[in-house]
């Protein structure tokens, strides 16, 4: 199986790909964020940044995501804490006019080759508390964060994920008020709804109704 997590900055994507890891016996592919030269600037200056920040993400997610193809082979599972569909939507909201149809020129060609995953375990947080989470990580690049430009990204998310979404099965989950980090309980109820949703033995029918989500 191919599950990936997904959700706007400082939603806890990593963090919780690499909880449910050992559950599923899983090789781990996380985004490798840190090495795009130009994020630091494109946060201090977002419109002269965008495009080169943007298409060093796409080349980068396309060579990643081209690597699962050979973890999935029988008895092997993938997780990701990204799909290469939401560099798109961050294009979309960076990016306009002939950047913009540039960038969607070379995404299309680059998507083609690219597996989709089995489930997409979307994480759901309020824009005030991806702010604390994002705050409380501290990464240097990201201390002048604007809350403008989070919560424009968790409409975009909302809406990708809304009802006109056409793409591989979604597991939407609520966040604000989960910790499982800290609780066990919270990390083994997604990890069943996880489970139930692949119908990936062994897993428990009913949960508690905060975690039923929208799917």
């Amino acid at each position: 199986m191919y599950i990936a997590v997904e959700g706007v900055i400082g939603v806890g994507k990593t963090t919780l790909a690499r909880l449910i890891q050992p559950a599923f016996e899983a090789e781990l592919l996380l985004e490798v964020f840190e090495e795009n030269p130009f994020l630091a600037d494109f946060y201090s200056d977002r419109k002269r940044y965008a495009f080169q920040t943007q298409i060093f993400f796409l080349l980068s997610r396309y060579h990643q995501q081209r690597a699962v193809s050979k973890f999935l082979v029988p008895g092997k599972n993938v997780i990701a804490d990204y799909t290469f569909k939401k560099d798109a939507l961050f294009a979309g909201i960076n990016l306009e006019n002939d950047e913009l149809d540039t960038y969607h020129q070379v995404h299309n060609a680059l998507a083609e080759k690219i597996p989709l995953p089995d489930l997409v375990v979307y994480l759901r947080a309020s824009t005030d508390m991806l702010m604390q989470r994002i705050a409380h990580r501290d990464r240097p690049y990201e201390r002048d964060m604007d809350s403008g430009y989070i919560d424009e990204l968790n409409q975009a998310y909302e809406g990708f994920f809304g009802d006109g979404y056409n793409g591989p099965k979604i597991l939407p989950i609520d966040t604000d008020n989960l910790n499982y980090v800290a609780n066990p309980e919270h990390l083994h109820l997604v990890e069943n709804r996880i489970r139930q949703n692949l119908e990936m033995h062994p897993f428990q029918t009913e949960l508690p109704l905060d975690l039923k989500g929208d799917g």
